[in-house]
């Protein structure tokens, strides 16, 4: 899933890395709000409560707010300097190593909050990390996936799903060839399964973290490196043969 980029990539590898990458991203959202009161992936969210605690005075939650736009930002300009760097090198992995660096950092911070973080702690450096790891996530696949996937918010999902619809709505009165309605199919079917994994990953992050809050991280970095090492080894593996 996380080897080949855009124009290389089959429909199938779409529909799975970016139904994986939504269930988790879906989960890490709903529990950063529960634990801090904050959406890591949902930056229009942010962005609304920086400009509503400004005008109210608020100065504290202002802050907050806009560092974890600036946060989520950073880790999308981050990830893709080291995606680039990593293509200029010929590093076949960039993407798995890019997905196992989120994980590494998740399992840090769950580790953090079991031995060394305080509430207020906490409070303040988890959803800013979150954040940065949710940038650096959606910029892996929008990048890996020619822009066809995005897994850290559906607003961009929800706006091709209702398209593509449109679309296939005015095929029955505006006949098409078979292979462009067998795409618009697909594309439907893509949209419709990542924003369904974006709201079990949601709910499924809720009842997670409310049973095993001190967990949670670590399980969720676990996951996201059983995606990556599989695209970690078969990389190593060429790598060696052809050495």
């Amino acid at each position: 899933m996380l080897l080949r980029e855009s124009g290389k990539r089959t429909f199938l590898q779409d529909r799975q890395l970016g139904s994986s990458l939504a269930l988790v991203a879906g989960a890490l959202n709903s529990a950063g709000f529960l634990s801090v009161g904050y959406y890591c992936a949902n930056m229009t969210g942010n962005i609304s409560m920086l400009a509503s605690a400004s005008l109210q005075g608020k100065v504290d939650v202002a802050l907050m707010a806009g560092s974890v736009v600036l946060c989520f930002w950073f880790g999308a300009l981050l990830c893709t300097l080291l995606v680039n760097r990593g293509r200029h090198k010929g590093l076949g992995a960039v993407y798995a190593y890019s997905i196992l660096l989120e994980a590494f950092i998740l399992v840090l911070l769950g580790l953090a909050q079991l031995f060394w973080f305080s509430p207020a702690g906490q409070v303040m450096v988890a959803p800013l990390v979150l954040a940065f790891l949710m940038g650096m996530q959606n910029a892996t696949v929008t990048r890996i996936s020619g822009a066809v996937v995005r897994t850290t918010h559906v607003t961009g999902m929800i706006t091709d799903l209702g398209i593509e619809m449109a679309d296939w709505l005015t095929s029955f009165s505006q006949p098409q060839d078979a292979e462009k309605h067998q795409k618009m199919q697909k594309r439907l079917w893509l949209h419709s399964q990542i924003i369904v994994c974006f709201i079990f990953g949601s709910a499924l992050g809720v009842y997670i973290y409310t049973a095993w809050p001190e967990y949670f991280l670590l399980g969720a970095g676990g996951v996201l490196a059983c995606l990556a090492l599989p695209g970690v080894f078969i990389n190593m593996c060429k790598s060696s043969s052809k050495n």
